[in-house]
This record gives structure tokens, C-alpha cells and sequence, in this order.
């Protein structure tokens, strides 16, 4: 229970709300960023990015306004059918490199399934300070304990498709920006919802939570 009063205690004075999906519009707060935004949302990062035209690096500023909806010009309708056939066939592709490509971030037992947390993760067993590895090699995009019911979270971006995320760690060991290796060491586990030893993994394709069991080596 320690981890969890430590944790509480790094949080930001008004915590963003876990998701976002219900909203039209949102406004950043200091120490958000895009990555974190499209995690929260459910959206991911590229939609956000496209729907506000925002460009690479894919900075945003305190008090600005996101519109967290796709515009709806008729004109966009025939371009939007030929990029979704393009996105198709390539998030294939890399479907199954990566899934050759993913390590579990921890071994353990599976303490709630993908269907069991509302599609979103899962949950492996531990002790607390055990070695938390990167799932694949990335870049960390969110390092921080600003979302609620995550605890301290990392983000790592794979490649433009999937994003991981490993919540309720005890200590975050890289930054935001910072390279990552596969098998690199990156945290070390925490506490988890059900006041247990856990770590809560997820997998982000497009912005939309799929079950980590279906990339994870068997």
C-alpha cells in the first residue's frame, strides 16, 4: 500500500480524466501531450494530429483547443475510402512483423484478462520493484502519473501503428523522448487496481486498445 500512497501523492493537483471519449472538444493542460491526449481519448495521436492539423514533432501549448472528432466536408469522402484501403494492407503487414517482435514487459501470472479490465489490457502478477522491460524497441512519449487510474504510466511509440503502455510502476527509470531498446529495463512494478502486485500492459493499434495476448509470444 506504500507504492500506491506514493504514487497518489507525485499526482498532479487536478488529474485528467482517464478517457475522454464522451467529449467533442478538449483543452491542453500543462504537461500534457499529443501522445497522451490520443492514449486518453482512444483516438491515438495521428487522428488528433490530422483532425487539428497539427505537424511533426506534434507539439500542443497550454489552452489549446482540440477538436477530438473527424471533419465531415463531403468532398474528403472519396480520399478518405483510398487511404483507408492503403492503411489496410499495411497495418497487415506490420501486424505480423510485429507480432513476431513483441516480449512480455514482465513473466507472471495473468491476473485479469483483455475482456476482464473492459478491453483494455491487462493485468500480470509480480512483487513490487520487479523489472519492467520494454515490449519492442521505441520511443517513450509519455513518462508521468497525470492520468487517473493508471498510476505512473510510460508510453512507448513502436512505429506510426502501435503504441504500449505500462501503468502502476513503482518508478519510471526513462524520459520522455528517450530511445528504448527491446528487453530494456524502463520501470519497476507497482501496486496495481486491486491493491496487488501488477502490472497493467497495453497494446494501442490506431489509437484502439487490442488484446495484448494476440501479439505476445505463446
Amino acid at each position: 500500500m506504500a507504492g500506491c500512497a506514493s504514487t497518489q501523492s507525485k499526482a498532479p493537483v487536478q488529474p485528467h480524466k482517464r478517457d475522454l471519449t464522451k467529449g467533442s472538444y478538449y483543452v491542453v493542460k500543462k504537461g500534457d501531450t499529443l501522445y497522451a491526449i490520443g492514449f486518453r481519448s482512444g483516438h491515438g495521436y495521428k487522428r488528433l494530429a490530422a483532425w487539428n492539423k497539427i505537424r511533426p514533432p506534434y507539439k500542443v501549448y497550454q489552452g489549446q483547443k482540440l477538436k477530438l472528432f473527424r471533419g465531415t466536408k463531403p468532398r474528403k469522402t472519396q480520399k478518405k475510402k483510398k487511404s483507408n484501403k492503403k492503411r489496410s494492407s499495411i497495418s497487415i503487414n506490420n501486424k505480423k512483423v510485429l507480432r513476431l517482435y513483441w516480449q512480455w514487459p514482465v513473466r507472471g501470472k495473468l491476473l485479469r484478462s483483455f475482456y476482464q479490465t473492459g478491453n483494455k489490457g491487462i493485468d500480470i502478477s509480480g512483487r513490487v520493484g520487479r523489472k519492467v522491460r520494454a515490449a519492442a524497441t521505441g520511443i517513450v512519449v509519455y513518462s508521468g502519473s497525470g492520468l487517473v487510474g493508471y498510476g505512473r504510466l510510460l508510453i512507448i511509440k513502436h512505429n506510426y501503428l502501435y503504441l504500449s503502455a505500462y501503468a502502476h510502476n513503482r518508478r519510471l527509470l526513462v524520459k520522455e523522448g528517450q530511445k528504448v531498446k527491446k528487453g530494456q529495463v524502463v520501470a519497476e512494478m507497482g501496486i496495481g487496481v486491486n491493491a496487488k502486485p501488477a502490472l497493467h500492459f497495453e497494446i494501442r493499434k490506431n489509437g484502439k486498445s487490442v488484446n495484448p495476448i494476440n501479439y505476445l509470444p505463446k
